[in-house]
């Protein structure tokens, strides 16, 4: 079993549209998961190399009390300016997917068949082709709008900014394999989750 591949699914979508959700439910239905936010707090804890990348761009207004990234003061500067946006997407994205692939490697090795990868950015960053399979998890953008006000603290304007940053969650729908809405109860998400992941078992069974 451990020489036959791994199913690779990478779960996508937009800030606030409920992928650490379905996330979950697919591990609670026994998938492995891993989950690349993590991955980036991971990289930007006191003392990594990331981190200290981080402070020569960015300068050390953006360290926390304990030599961490605040990733709060990061966010300020980063959505407000393109380049600095670019430059921190430069310095964290080849450090996600080699953890990513490493992952995978492990899973493979372990005799696991279908593993699956939370990457928020998989679109931007043109990973997708990597993966054998690609779910979108998505809501209106109006409801994105509202969720990150609630969820994050921000202003309107501070949150319209963060969702500009990302390709529209309409054109992610147009590029995914799957689509779980979340706009319905956990409930109806669960049972979205619950067909996808038949459907991707039969295809591990082919």
């Amino acid at each position: 079993m451990a020489d036959a591949p791994t199913l690779r699914i990478a779960l996508t979508g937009g800030i606030a549209t409920g992928k650490s959700r379905v996330r979950r439910q697919f591990e609670e239905l026994g998938v492995p998961t891993i989950d690349a936010d993590l991955l980036v707090h991971a990289a930007l804890e006191s003392g990594t190399p990331t981190t200290a990348r981080v402070v020569e761009r960015f300068g050390g207004a953006v360290l926390a009390a304990d030599g961490s990234i605040d990733r709060r003061a990061l966010g300020r500067v980063v959505f407000s300016d393109t380049d600095a946006r670019h430059d921190l997407e430069q310095l964290l994205h080849p450090v996600v997917y080699a953890a990513v692939t490493e992952w995978f490697v492990a899973q493979r090795r372990n005799g696991v068949r279908l593993a699956l990868a939370d990457i928020p950015l998989l679109f931007e960053t043109g990973h997708e082709a990597a993966y054998d399979a690609v779910i979108v998890a998505a809501c209106r953008p109006e409801e994105q709008l509202e969720r990150i006000v609630a969820r994050d603290g921000l202003s309107v304007e501070e949150a319209g900014r963060r969702l500009a940053a990302q390709l529209p969650i309409a054109q992610k729908v147009a590029k995914a394999d799957f689509v779980i809405w979340t706009t319905g109860s956990f409930e109806d998400t669960a049972r979205q989750v619950e067909a996808v992941a038949r459907a991707l078992d039969q295809r591990v069974r082919r």
